[in-house]
C-alpha cells in the first residue's frame, strides 16, 4: 500500500525546480500557473536566492507547484481535468503544513489551478500576519516529546509541529525562542532555527485564518478520490468540504504529523514517496515507520525508481 506525501515550508532550496523544467511541457505549465497567480514561479524556482524563496508568500506556492509538477511527471497525478484515474495513483495522500494543499490536489479535492490560487492567498495572508510581530520557529533535536511540549508551554512557546520520530518544532516570538536557547528542555541536544518567516500554526497566524476562509468559500471542493489524511488529528477525511475547512483552520493550529504517521501504520502502508522537494518527510518515516520503504523525489533522475516502487506497492 502506497502513500504519497508532500513537504512543507523550509524544504525549498535555491534552484531546486531547474531540472524539472527540462521535462516536456513543464516550463509552459509552470509559466501558465505563474500567470494565473501573479507570481513568477520559474524565476523563484530556478534563479532566486535563499532569502528570496524564504519569503512565505513565495515559498508556499513554489512548493505546491513543485509537488504537483513532480507528481504529474511521476504519473500519480493528471493535469488533465477529464483524465481517468492513473494506474499509478496512490492509495493515500497527506501533506505537511502547506503540503496539505498539494495533497488536496492529489486527492482530487482541488484542481491544480485552484490549489495554486488558494496557496497564493494563504502565503500572502500568512506573510501579513507574520509582519505584525517578529516571530519564528526552531526545531528541537533530541529529548522526550512530552517533556519538551510541557517545557515549551512554560516558556510561552507553541509546539507548532509535533512530527513524530522524537521531533518537535517550537514557535513564538524571537524573544521566547532566544529564551529557549538558554533554557532547553531536558534531553534536548540542540535548538535549530528554521528557514521560515514567522510562527506558523500558532495564535500569531489568527489574522490569516479569516482571509483564507473567504478565499476557500469561493471554491467548490470535490470529495477525495483516495484516502486523505489530515494534519489536524491524523484522521482520514472523506468529504471535500471538510478537507477545505481543515486547510483553513490548520494555519493557526499545530501540525500533528506524528498522528498522520500513526494512521499510515493503521492503513497498512508499505511504501511512502515524497514529492519534490523531497527529503524531510522520508527522513521522519525512516525513523518512525520501520519496514516501510521510502523514496524522495529530488530530481527527475528519481522518477524511474519511484515508478518501480509504486508498481511494487500500490494496493488499491
Amino acid at each position: 500500500m502506497l502513500v504519497l506525501v508532500a513537504p512543507g515550508q523550509g524544504a525549498q532550496t535555491p534552484g531546486f525546480l531547474t531540472p524539472w523544467l527540462d521535462l516536456s511541457g513543464a516550463a509552459d505549465r509552470v509559466a501558465a500557473w505563474s500567470d494565473a497567480i501573479g507570481l513568477d514561479l520559474v524565476h523563484y524556482g530556478t534563479r532566486a536566492d535563499a532569502d528570496a524563496i524564504r519569503d512565505t508568500a513565495v515559498a508556499q506556492p513554489l512548493l505546491v507547484a513543485a509537488g504537483i509538477l513532480s507528481a504529474a511527471a511521476l504519473g500519480t497525478y493528471s493535469l488533465a481535468a477529464d483524465a481517468a484515474a492513473s494506474e499509478l495513483a496512490p492509495d493515500a495522500v497527506a501533506g505537511h503544513s502547506v503540503g496539505e494543499i498539494t495533497a488536496a490536489a492529489f486527492a482530487g479535492v482541488l484542481g491544480d489551478t485552484a490549489a495554486l490560487g488558494l496557496v497564493r492567498k494563504r502565503g500572502l495572508a500568512m506573510a501579513d500576519a507574520a509582519a505584525i510581530t517578529a516571530t519564528g520557529m526552531s526545531a528541537l533535536l533530541g529529548g522526550d516529546p512530552e517533556v519538551s511540549v510541557a517545557h515549551l508551554e512554560k516558556l510561552g512557546l507553541t509546539p507548532a509541529n509535533i512530527n513524530g520520530a522524537g521531533q518537535v518544532v517550537a514557535a513564538g516570538t524571537l524573544e521566547q525562542l532566544a529564551a529557549l536557547n538558554e533554557d532547553m528542555p531536558e534531553g534536548v541536544r540542540k535548538v535549530v532555527p528554521l528557514k521560515v518567516a514567522g510562527a506558523f500554526h500558532t495564535r500569531h497566524m489568527a489574522p490569516a485564518v479569516e482571509t483564507l476562509a473567504k478565499a476557500a468559500a469561493e471554491l467548490s471542493p470535490a470529495d477525495p478520490k483516495v484516502t486523505y489524511v489530515s494534519n489536524k488529528d491524523g484522521r482520514a477525511v472523506a468529504g471535500g468540504a471538510e478537507v477545505l475547512e481543515r486547510l483553513v483552520g490548520q494555519v493557526a493550529n499545530p501540525v500533528r504529523w506524528d498522528l498522520c504517521m500513526e494512521t499510515f501504520k493503521e492503513l497498512g502502508v508499505t511504501a511512502l514517496i515524497e514529492v519534490c522537494p523531497g527529503g524531510t518527510l522520508t527522513g521522519l518515516a525512516k525513523r518512525a515507520l520501520p519496514g516501510v520503504k521510502t523514496l524522495a523525489l529530488k530530481t527527475p533522475d528519481d522518477l524511474d525508481a519511484a515508478r518501480e516502487l509504486i508498481i511494487e506497492h500500490a494496493g488499491a
